[in-house]
């Protein structure tokens, strides 16, 4: 009887132990949606979040620029930095029309 209720209280050990690794399993994610992946610009000091829109202005980059399609993490620095400049160009030339700028 006294073997018994050892054998128990290890059990109820052993489970108060793995309870909270059990509670700690990491979040599922959310959809289907990937991970977010942000992009340092340090010429203008800002970060970009890289996503489809990002994905697609880069292809118009290479194609505007007479490149060879590959992907932005294998250009070279000075590649990226250009690219960047080229956005940067493009947001402050494609402004968005509020209806202030509108006439009445």
């Amino acid at each position: 009887m006294h073997l018994s209720h050892r054998y128990i209280a290890s059990l109820f050990l052993t489970a108060a132990l793995a309870a909270p690794v059990a509670i700690m399993a990491p979040p599922a994610p959310q959809g289907s949606r990937p991970a977010q992946v942000r992009v340092s610009d340090k010429q203008h000091k800002d970060y970009h979040n890289w996503d489809d829109n990002e994905n697609r202005a880069w292809g118009q980059y290479l194609t505007d620029n007479h490149k060879n399609p590959h992907e932005f993490s294998k250009a070279n620095k000075r590649e990226q930095s250009k690219y960047w400049n080229y956005r940067h160009s493009i947001q402050t030339t494609t402004r968005k029309v509020t209806t202030s700028d509108k006439e009445t």
